[in-house]
């Protein structure tokens, strides 16, 4: 059982309550004879603003033909897909209404800590009669997991994210918003994952302003250098740095010269001891930017310059 007072957490509920909708979702799929048919998906979301903003998870509304969103008190409205980032399985939707929405507090994730108590709210079946809940506390703060477009940063909780949930809010006591519920592991019973909600407070602008998130980028797969790669590509056994293993064809990398083999030893003056640095780095510019890389190959040092890109879609 859970050691908290309970009316805590009947306030935080309610306050979020109202806010959280049921995405239904229609997509158009072809059989083997080529035939159309309908597929219906569902999903939660958390309404954002007054205007109408509801945050939700890209795959909940990804390829869908039409969204009906209902709300807590029976309200249907018709949704239409505003921006979507399949990076952070973050998407944002808006529905036209006569009178404002009522839209969910944020709160702040860079405060959760482990073991925190974290309400999982969604509405699966867009019922009236209120959300479904479920609680429990934050396994862990930073738990990385291979997604298709690369590696995500989540909260892990072992509060129940049953299907359906997906997109919904998962709040803390105070009744705010601290990630969104994004996906759960069916053979590990009881654990969940969310988005934080500061990650999505980051793209919230672009999302809605332009559709999508415009992410710097110079094509570089890097790998930390040890003894056996020095040894391999004739460095010192000391030898520290980023070593690259894959540089895409057409990149700002490739433009600027940049191999396969060749170590990372500083970017902009600033030494590199792990390839994390090199992507944490890129992450800080605008497209347009340029950094000075100063690589080692084969025991060569030498400086070269490379523009920062936009990632392609």
């Amino acid at each position: 059982m859970i050691p908290i007072d309970e009316t805590t957490l009947v306030n935080a509920i309610d306050k979020v309550s109202s806010s959280v909708v049921n995405i239904a979702s229609v997509r158009m799929m072809h059989d083997q004879l080529f035939r159309v048919f309908p597929v219906e998906g569902v999903g939660s979301g958390v309404v954002i603003d007054g205007q109408g903003y509801i945050l939700t998870n890209n795959h909940v509304i990804d390829d869908a033909e039409r969204l009906k969103v209902t709300f807590a008190d029976g309200k249907v409205l018709r949704g239409k897909v505003v921006g979507t980032d399949e990076t952070t399985d973050l998407a944002v939707i808006k529905v036209e209404s006569d009178e404002p929405l009522p839209a969910a507090p944020f709160g702040d994730s860079a405060a959760l800590k482990a073991g925190q108590i974290v309400i999982a709210i969604g509405n699966p079946f867009g019922l009236t009669g209120g959300p479904a809940v479920t609680a429990g506390i934050v396994s862990s703060l930073k738990r990385s997991i291979q997604a298709r477009t690369g590696v995500l940063e989540l909260i892990q909780t072992d509060a129940a994210i049953n299907p359906g949930n997906s997109g919904g809010p998962l709040v803390n006591t105070k009744g705010e918003v601290i990630a969104i519920n994004t996906a759960n592991m069916p053979y590990a019973q009881g654990i969940g994952f969310a988005v934080p909600i500061n990650t999505a407070k980051a793209i919230l602008k672009e999302l809605v302003e332009k559709g999508r998130v415009s992410r710097p980028w110079i094509g570089v797969a890097s790998v930390k250098v040890t003894p056996q790669l020095a040894r391999h590509f004739g460095l010192p056994p000391s030898a520290s740095g980023a070593l690259i293993a894959g540089v895409e064809p057409y990149s700002p990398a490739d433009d600027a010269g940049l191999r396969r083999g060749d170590v990372i030893e500083q970017i902009d003056g600033n030494v590199v001891d792990d390839p994390s640095q090199v992507a944490s780095h890129v992450k800080d510019k605008k497209p347009g930017n340029r950094i000075a890389v100063t690589l080692n190959r084969y025991g060569r040092q030498f400086q070269v310059g490379v523009d920062v890109d936009e990632r392609p879609s």
